[in-house]
């Protein structure tokens, strides 16, 4: 008989830095895992950590890993032998092991931690200044900069566990890393094994968000059931690069093909060249089968990695303040869009006047009368709505002067005002994101474990290629004379996401047979002509073959990203939801091949109805 191969479960317990403890707490007690992995870094993170170091440089870190998962769960990990990977360390990994091992003694648990540092650049902005430019628009380095860290990747990870680490602890890695470092210890792969390193990234990025990759956030969300006990992700892996993605016994959400593969789009452009620090990887041909347990991915392929590392600066932008409230009654969008720019014109001319520059940008959105869909609020006919102003100015004592302008509107502008959420709004600091590459031989990340430290140099490949593929040729579809209109959302599922200042929206097909038709129906211009209220910059497409589908890509849509942005939107979330929504002519002959579509049509004509 042959035995089976071996495998390493691997389960991610939180996706962000305020992600319910529970999804560790479930992996722990019944996910039967080796390893436990938890992400808490984005580049918001980072912006909020910078803030927080800078008031006290014993923070920095992610609180939450502390006192939220080590402090309940360690004698059930010391005890299930469980190893955890974690970039909870942030900007202060050294803060958070001390704390760590206080809460370890006071247990009474012996677990050894692991520090993987060395992404640190903040010292050498000012050397760098000269050497680096920001990736999308190629401006300089800015004076003053509050943080720069490199994404390191996984190999030091790898050398930590190899050399008895139970706790690795992490500042800015790549989220996928957290997965892979584990996968390259246990199957002993090599900085040359292209394709397995690809493969184990890309299960460190399906489930790096927690439970996106089994059912959270699914367009077709009404067919996940258990939202009130959601499984966290579970990837089964093995030595050749493959794995199955599923989740423990008895949680809610769902794992199929259509699910995962959303989450697979999720936050990546160029599908043939998504550039990570340990691999290049090509995830254009993953296919996805669904199995008893979940669905088994495979297919992932990889080249060398660059000689560059990714870098993220933030610095300090001013501050913004933003004022909600609530209007009701006949024309509430209207009267709201009046009441803004009352309240804006008002603040702005007493700025002013207190001797202040005007604001150095403005926002005014009236939810809930299609501000996601850039439509005009004086053409709604929502009778509730909520407005919502944003400011941002160079000089914290001119928001003062803005925020005690909000109420009197309640005495003085429409009726109907109430609901002001959250009371007069307070000035907060503008965090402004920087991506740059800097040369891997710049850094020298290394691990820590109890004084003794290994240094482990980055792999620097070559300079890749595109890995950009020729669209098919016959991008025509030629509609017949007879169509019917339909959404989007009738033909494919889709899932957006940020990168910074750019938005990706991914769509897939619900049948290839489709593919012609959203081939030439989404086209770069039309899609950007439908964000055009948003979209300022170029929008690109990319073709995802193996996954039926395609990533588009817009630059300069989130105004600004992150915290530096005043949208209501400023990570694109909805992006996919809009686009899904959007009207699209199809052969009326489908209505009777594709029984589906029939029952969309019928939707549609009552939705549409019912304006």
């Amino acid at each position: 008989m042959t035995a089976m191969a071996r495998t390493v479960r691997i389960g991610c317990g939180t996706g962000f830095w305020g992600d319910s403890p529970e999804g560790a707490a479930q992996l722990v007690r019944d996910g039967g895992v080796d390893y436990l992995v938890l992400d808490y870094l984005a580049e918001i993170t980072m912006s909020i950590l910078a803030r927080l170091k800078a008031r006290d440089p014993a923070q920095g870190y992610a609180t939450d890993f502390v006192t939220h998962v080590m402090k309940p769960l360690a004698r059930e990990i010391a005890d299930g032998k469980i190893r955890v990977v974690t970039n909870a360390g942030g900007l202060n990994p050294a803060a958070c092991r001390d704390v760590l091992k206080a809460v370890f003694e006071a247990a009474g648990i012996n677990l050894k931690v692991a520090l993987v540092t060395g992404d640190d650049l903040t010292g050498e902005a000012e050397s760098l200044r000269r050497a680096v430019t920001e990736m999308a628009s190629g401006a300089v380095l800015p004076e003053r900069v509050t943080s720069m860290n490199a994404y390191l990747g996984a190999f030091p990870i790898a050398v930590a566990l190899a050399e008895g680490a139970d706790i690795v602890l992490t500042g800015r890695v790549v989220d996928s890393a957290l997965a892979l470092g584990p996968l390259i210890h246990e199957f002993g792969w090599t900085d040359a094994d292209y394709d397995r390193l690809a493969g184990g990234s890309l299960a460190g990025h399906v489930i790096e968000c927690g439970p996106q990759a089994t059912g959270g956030i699914f367009t077709d969300w009404r067919d996940v059931p258990g939202w009130d006990n959601m499984g966290f992700p579970i990837a089964v892996c093995s030595d050749d690069g493959s794995f199955e993605l599923t989740k423990p016994d008895g949680t809610g959400g769902l794992v199929s093909p259509q699910s995962v593969a959303e989450q697979v789009v999720y936050e990546i452009g160029n599908p043939t060249t998504y550039i990570l620090p340990d691999v290049v990887c090509d995830f254009s041909a993953v296919s996805l089968t669904q199995t008893n347990n979940g669905v088994r991915l495979s297919g992932a392929r990889g080249r060398a990695p660059t000689k560059q590392y990714k870098v993220c600066a933030t610095y300090p932008d001013g501050y913004r303040a933003v004022a909600s409230m609530t209007i009701a009654g006949r024309g509430a969008a209207r009267k709201a869009q009046a009441v803004g720019d009352a309240i804006l014109a008002r603040a702005v001319r007493l700025i002013e006047k207190a001797g202040f520059g005007p604001p150095t940008e403005t926002l005014i959105e009236v939810l809930g009368a299609g501000a996601s869909y850039g439509m005009d609020p004086r053409e709604s006919h929502a009778r509730e709505v909520v407005l919502r102003i944003a400011v941002q100015h160079a000089d914290k004592k001119a928001l003062d002067i803005f925020a005690r302008e909000i109420y009197p509107a309640a005495s003085s502008m429409a009726q109907g005002i109430t609901g002001f959420a959250g009371g007069r709004p307070s000035p907060q600091p503008v965090i402004r994101l920087f991506s740059c590459l800097v040369d891997k031989d710049r850094l020298s990340p290394e691990v820590e474990i109890d004084g003794a430290r290994w240094t482990v140099r980055g792999v620097a490949g070559e300079v890749p290629d595109s890995g950009a593929r020729d669209l098919p040729a016959n991008d025509a579809f030629v509609l017949p004379d007879e169509t019917v209109e339909l959404p989007l959302l009738a033909l494919a599922h889709g899932r957006s996401g940020d990168k910074g200042d750019i938005a990706n929206i991914g769509i897939l097909a619900r049948d290839p047979a489709y593919l012609p038709f959203l081939r030439a129906t989404l086209t770069p211009d039309r899609v950007k002509r439908h964000f055009a209220f948003v979209a300022k910059g170029a929008v690109e497409r990319y073709e995802w073959p193996g996954l039926n589908g395609f990533n588009f890509m817009l630059y300069d849509a989130l105004g600004g990203g992150g915290v530096a942005s005043l949208r209501n939107d400023p990570q694109g979330k909805t992006y996919a939801q809009v686009l899904l929504d959007m009207p699209v002519a199809v052969p009326a002959e489908w209505l009777q091949e594709y029984p589906s579509l029939a029952e969309w049509s019928a939707e549609f004509e009552r939705q549409e109805g019912r304006q």
